[in-house]
């Protein structure tokens, strides 16, 4: 016999259960009114008001006096990795660890994300520093920052660089919302489209990205433990002509590797020739128990430009990078941060970053994380070596490791595979401009400490 046909109201009820079950509506979400729903569904109010009323009957729903009716906290059933969308070919999508890691669930494992755990950044300091701002003036908590940025912060940036052999004064630097916005100030000022652009490969994956946005050229050159491959970086850069050239010295992403001396001096003098800029991401110089070579340093901003943020050693959440370069440049920065967000960085993140740096505290903040980072980072190459993964160079610091794969293993099966057990990686062709660099993996120690990781990995190669 035919099962019995829904009742327009248990109809009704299905529809809100499925718009909870596919996250169209979430906990605390109000729903559309009696009368809107009704005229949406094709319905009359009073059948709406009779499939809410039972819908709060199951505690599905919850009616405020005069405000209407929402989504309780209901528990929701996982989503499967099919209703997230089915990752296609983003193994090779510069985006797809951007869009794993940002969006990772707290119970998703994520050695392929490019962060510190939370539990490692200085959460006393910062909270210390949230309590003293929320005393401070009103205009710190209301106004706009200053087209530059703070001076404070920017002369104390001044006094770092100066430890360095780095000479700059307070018109070569600005602050600006982020690492990721100074690149893009610096592609508007420096980039038209179908420009060229020189890239290592692999490079950290969101130069590609930012890159694809400004319409550009990329072209890239072999990096090795050294550097970017000598030999080849002259003859790309006087048969292309790059405009600019995008690296990381120290630390590089995803290798781990810095630049040696010899290295650096031969990229400066083929950048000299040929009229090409350099933009140097010195994001991780924090991380390294000793400076290595740095191409700001041995230029003197002429031809070099220096940009960092705080991201990565204070707080992802309190988003601040800076800029330092020629004055003429700074000049024109300028003006384009106001054009594109009106103002400099948050006071906010200023203020509790500036009170951070000159609390006391950092150095042994940093001392601590890196002995931590060098013990995650002998325990993770072993606990991989025991998988078949080796690494590509052992880093002088940092969280990163560059793992060849064993042969006939492709990482972007891998990571697809180790999706399914919810562990998020870093396959090697999103890096790589050339897609050669389908045999490794970028893992980040500080978030491999969990056994899941290393069973799913296991459970991926075997499949």
């Amino acid at each position: 016999m035919e099962a019995d046909k829904p009742t327009r109201t248990e109809a009704l009820m299905e529809v809100v259960r499925m718009r909870i079950a596919n996250r169209s509506l979430s906990p605390g979400d109000r729903l559309p009114s009696i009368r809107d729903f009704a005229r949406d569904m094709k319905a009359s109010p009073s059948t709406v008001a009779e499939a809410y009323a039972r819908l709060e009957a199951e505690g599905v729903l919850r009616a405020r006096r005069g405000a209407g009716f929402y989504v309780t906290g209901v528990d929701l059933p996982p989503m499967a990795l099919a209703e997230m969308g089915e990752p296609r070919e983003q193994s090779v999508d510069p985006f797809w660890v951007s869009r794993l890691s940002l969006d990772a669930r707290a119970s998703d494992l994520m050695p392929g994300c490019g962060w510190l755990p939370a539990s490692w950044m200085p959460n006393g300091a910062i909270r210390k520093g949230l309590r003293a701002m929320s005393r401070g003036e009103a205009a710190l908590l209301t106004d706009y920052g200053s087209t530059r940025g703070a001076l404070e912060l920017r002369r104390l940036l001044i006094g770092r660089f100066a430890e360095e052999g780095l000479p700059a004064t307070a018109s070569q630097l600005m602050l600006t919302g982020s690492g990721t916005q100074a690149i893009d100030l610096i592609c508007r000022l420096l980039l038209r489209p179908g420009d060229t652009v020189l890239l290592d490969d692999p490079c950290y994956f969101n130069f590609q990205a930012l890159l694809r946005a400004h319409q550009v050229r990329m072209v890239s050159v072999p990096f090795t433990p050294d550097g970017p491959d000598v030999e080849l970086f002259g003859q790309i850069v006087a048969a292309e002509k790059p405009r600019l050239y995008i690296t990381n010295s120290a630390l590089h992403n995803p290798t781990g590797a810095s630049l040696s001396p010899q290295t650096a001096y031969r990229v400066l003098s083929a950048a000299a020739a040929h009229g090409m800029t350099i933009v140097e991401d010195d994001i991780f110089a924090d991380f390294e128990p000793a400076l290595s070579p740095r191409l700001a340093v041995l230029d003197g901003l002429s031809r070099v430009i220096r940009i960092g943020s705080f991201s990565k050693i204070l707080s992802a959440s309190i988003r601040c990078g800076y800029i330092a370069a020629r004055q003429d440049w700074i000049d024109g920065l300028t003006d384009l941060q106001i054009a594109t967000s009106f103002s400099g960085p948050s006071p906010v993140a200023v203020s509790i970053i500036t009170g951070i740096l000159t609390g006391g505290s950092y150095r042994r903040h940093m001392d601590d994380i890196r002995q931590r980072l060098t013990t995650a980072r002998e325990e993770t190459a072993s606990r991989l070596a025991s998988l078949g993964l080796v690494p590509w160079v052992i880093p002088r610091g940092g969280f990163y490791l560059w793992c060849r794969l064993p042969e006939g293993l492709t990482s972007s099966d891998v990571a697809r595979r180790c999706m399914q057990e919810r562990v998020i990686l870093a396959p090697g062709n999103v890096f790589s401009v050339t897609q050669s660099a389908g045999p490794f993996l970028r893992f980040n120690v500080a978030h491999m400490a969990d056994n899941r990781i290393y069973a799913a990995l296991e459970k991926a190669m075997k499949a």
